[in-house]
This record gives structure tokens, C-alpha cells and sequence, in this order.
């Protein structure tokens, strides 16, 4: 390549490579993205403060590889030319030495705490960037909106906005991915989805899984910044943005972005709109889990929501008054993955038709992939008895997974599933304003049974 303008990525840095997320989600996206893609060439560099071995790190990247059943040229060219370097991420003598030991296009990715991120965004302004450097950030991106606009500001003090990938791996789902194609390419669905033929959107994502040994991170989180600010909002953008004139990066960013602008709590009302709880003890299956606050690396004290629900508005001409619900917990008794879009009940039921009469509902399951429709028909007995039909589709797996999806973002340079700046700050403004009323102790914070559906009082 000519420039660095059009150049790929010739090194893939992990700071913070010692860390659970990379040895479970980055180094196997990255092995089945190079089993995809054998001619590609880079060279990888882990880099933490742990007092690794070069033959250790080595191990790990070709166990995760493994995992993958990773195979073929690139592979090999990986496992090859990689190496580890103990590196204090804050500081900028170590940075400029992970630097020097990369060749071609680097592409840093944060794989950090947000303070930590923070810190080394500040000491890379020490450091002399190679030209195209790509600055990779994993979520949450920031703490609220304050500290996410600060850190967007020292980022492209830095690089250019088109360097800087704030990740959300759940937008390389291939079934939230498919969003876009279900609505702008079929239209059957489209002149449908707005104010006036859809009667609620509900986007949900309960986990059976507690907390999993993840404390360190969970319990400054919560549910409501862990899913509900870093994925959820990114998939109610993909619903309500207009149609972009491409799904080229610089297009689809600026619309998801516009998206973001226009939501905030059903009403005006973060109080009302809002609900939150914690789990207790209980069992799932065969599992029997310890209340969230005996979790091992919790303190109670912080109060922190394991289930948080938020009904949300588009203040758009096609959304207005419609009530998005947006909701995640953990412990749960059954995992519910899925975008539910109601449709509004018909004005008339002839007389003569009988049987229970329900909405035509559309469901994009978000595991296993898959979209069904559900819709009234006449019965197989009696023709004029309703009875319930369902339209499926199984959408096929996709060529990564989704965090191999983010990495051929990165390393192809194209931010297409990176957030922009001013993205990540709309997001957060809408949860600030939640959390605020729940610090004031507006919100009380409930409890539910692990195993359970969640607090009784949230029964229908």
C-alpha cells in the first residue's frame, strides 16, 4: 500500500493481554477470523504487567486459537510472530517500547478497566503515534458522560475520530447485524415500523448466568451500564435511526448516532420509567447460587443492580409515544434473548371470528438466531376460531463470531461497528439520568430469588 491512509493493520497490540477477556473472547475471535482469512499477515503483541514468559504467552495464544479449532496459514504466521512484553499500561517509556517492537500500522486495543484506559489515553500523548495508529476501547467507554466526553477529547487530540473504535461487540452479532437488512431491504416490514402500527418494542437480554467470578467488573457496573448502556441502546439505534444512505462506516455511524440523540426516558420521567434489583439466593437447575451480596469481591454497600429495566422514547416523528423496553438481569429462571416488536391491535374484529385474539408480534432472537412471526389465523378445526400461527426463519452462523467481527473491523480500519463519539455520549446522558434518580433512592432497589422471573411486584 502507498499510504497509511489505505494501509491494514501490520501489529495487533492487547494491553491488559493477561486479562480474562482476552484469553476468552479476543485471542478466539482472532484465531477464527485468521482461519477465515489465510492470507492475512500480523504480528501480535501482548502486553501487561504480569511477569509473563514469551513461551507462556505463546501457550495461551495457541490454546485459545484451539479453542476455535484455528487452522491454516495465517495461524501459523501469528503463533510465529508473536511476542509479550511487561508493560505498565500508564506509562509512557513502556508504551514507546511496545511501539518500537511493532511493525507496520499498529492498532492499540484497550483490553483495560476504564481507568486504566484513561490512563494510558494520557500517557500515549507522551508517546510519538505512528501515522494511521488505530486506538481500539472496550466497553463501557467511560464512566458516565462527563468522563466519556473528556476521554473523547484527549482521543482525538490524539488521532483522527475515524482511528478511534469505541467496541461493542454485540453489534458483531450476525443476527443484530441483520437488523438492517430485515428493514431496509424488505418492504413488507418498513412503512410498518413507527408510531402508528407498532404498539411497544421490548429488547431483552436475561441471562441464567450469575455473577460468574466477575466482581471486579460487575460490581462497579451493574446491569444497567454492563448491558443496558454498553449493548442495548446500540440495538434500539439500529431500530429507530432513519435509513442511512449506505452502510458505510461514516453513513451508518452518523445515523445511529442521530438515533441515540432523540431517546430519553419514557415521558420525560426516569422514575416512573425505571426499575432495578438484585438477586438472593437460590438455585437454576442443578445450580444452587449464593445471594449477590455474599458473591465473592462484592460489597454490598455499593448497591448494585443485577436486573434494571427502562422504558425509553424516540422523540422522532416515526417514534414518538411509543414505549421502548429495554431490560437485562442475571440469575434469572429462564434466558429470554431477544428484540420483540408488538404490532397494535386491528380497530375491528368482524363478528363471527372467536378464539383469543393477540397482536402479530415480530421476534429477532438473539440466541439461537433466529426470527419469527407470530400472527392470527384461522384454525385447523373450526375455520372461524383464531388460532395462533408462527412464521420462522433460522438465521445461519455467522463467518466470525462477534468479536472476530470487531477485529476485521480493526484491522481492516473500517469503524463500521465502532461508535462514534458523540454516540457514546448520548448513551450515556440517557443512563445518567436514571442513575441519578437512583442514587437519590427514588428506585428502590428490589430483590428476586435466583432462579426466579424477577421480582414478584414486576409480575404482569
Amino acid at each position: 500500500m502507498d499510504d497509511a491512509g489505505t494501509e491494514n493493520i501490520g501489529t495487533l497490540v492487547v494491553l491488559g493481554a493477561t486479562g480474562d477477556l482476552t484469553s476468552r473472547l479476543l485471542l478466539p475471535g482472532l484465531g477464527r477470523l485468521l482461519t477465515e482469512q489465510p492470507r492475512r499477515r500480523i504480528r501480535l503483541i501482548g502486553a501487561d504487567l504480569a511477569p509473563l514468559e514469551a513461551e507462556q504467552w505463546t501457550g495461551t495464544v495457541r490454546a485459545s486459537f484451539a479453542s476455535m479449532e484455528a487452522a491454516g496459514p495465517a495461524v501459523d504466521h501469528v503463533l510465529d510472530h508473536t511476542d509479550y512484553l511487561v508493560t505498565d499500561a500508564s506509562s509512557a517509556r513502556d508504551l514507546g517500547r511496545v511501539l518500537a517492537a511493532a511493525t507496520g500500522i499498529p492498532a492499540l486495543y484497550f483490553a483495560l478497566p476504564p481507568a486504566v484506559t484513561a490512563e494510558a489515553v494520557g500517557a500515549l500523548h507522551q508517546v510519538g503515534l505512528p501515522a494511521g495508529t488505530v486506538l481500539a476501547l472496550e466497553k463501557p467507554f467511560g464512566t458516565d458522560r462527563d468522563s466519556a466526553a473528556a476521554l473523547n477529547r484527549r482521543l482525538t487530540s490524539l488521532v483522527d475520530e475515524d482511528q478511534v473504535f469505541r467496541v461493542d461487540h454485540f453489534l458483531g452479532k450476525s443476527t443484530v447485524l441483520n437488523i438492517l437488512g430485515l428493514r431496509f431491504t424488505n418492504y413488507l416490514f418498513e412503512p410498518l415500523l413507527n408510531r402508528d402500527h407498532v404498539a411497544k418494542v421490548e429488547i431483552v437480554y436475561d441471562e441464567q448466568l450469575g455473577l460468574e467470578n466477575r466482581a471486579g467488573y460487575y460490581d462497579r457496573a451493574g446491569a444497567m451500564v454492563d448491558m443496558i448502556q454498553s449493548h442495548l441502546l446500540q440495538v434500539m439505534a439500529l431500530i429507530t435511526m432513519d435509513a442511512p444512505p449506505s452502510v458505510h462506516a461514516a453513513d451508518l455511524r452518523t445515523a445511529k448516532a442521530e438515533a441515540l440523540r432523540a431517546v430519553r426516558p419514557f415521558a420525560g420521567d426516569p422514575v416512573s420509567a425505571s426499575r432495578r434489583a438484585r438477586y438472593t439466593a437460590g438455585t437454576i437447575g442443578d445450580r444452587r447460587l449464593p445471594s449477590y451480596i455474599d458473591e465473592n469481591g462484592v460489597d454490598p454497600e455499593r448497591g448494585t443492580e443485577t436486573l434494571a429495566e427502562v422504558t425509553l422514547e424516540s422523540t422522532t416523528w416515526r417514534w414518538s409515544g411509543v414505549p421502548f423496553v429495554l431490560r437485562s438481569g442475571k440469575a434469572l429462571g429462564a434466558a429470554r434473548r431477544e428484540i420483540a416488536i408488538t404490532f397494535r391491535q386491528v380497530p375491528h374484529l368482524p363478528a363471527g371470528l372467536d378464539g383469543q385474539l393477540e397482536p402479530t408480534v415480530l421476534r429477532i432472537c438473539l440466541g439461537p438466531d433466529a426470527m419469527v412471526l407470530e400472527l392470527n389465523v384461522n384454525g385447523p378445526g373450526d375455520p372461524f376460531v383464531l388460532d395462533r400461527g408462527r412464521l420462522t426463519a433460522q438465521f445461519g452462523a455467522g463467518r466470525l463470531n462477534p468479536y472476530g467481527e470487531v477485529l476485521h473491523g480493526i484491522l481492516e480500519r473500517d469503524p463500521s461497528l465502532s461508535i462514534r463519539a458523540e454516540g457514546a455520549e448520548h448513551a450515556w446522558e440517557v443512563v445518567d439520568r436514571f442513575r441519578e434518580a437512583w442514587r437519590s433512592g427514588t428506585v428502590p432497589l428490589e430483590e428476586y430469588p435466583a432462579g426466579s422471573s424477577g421480582p414478584h411486584t414486576w409480575r404482569p
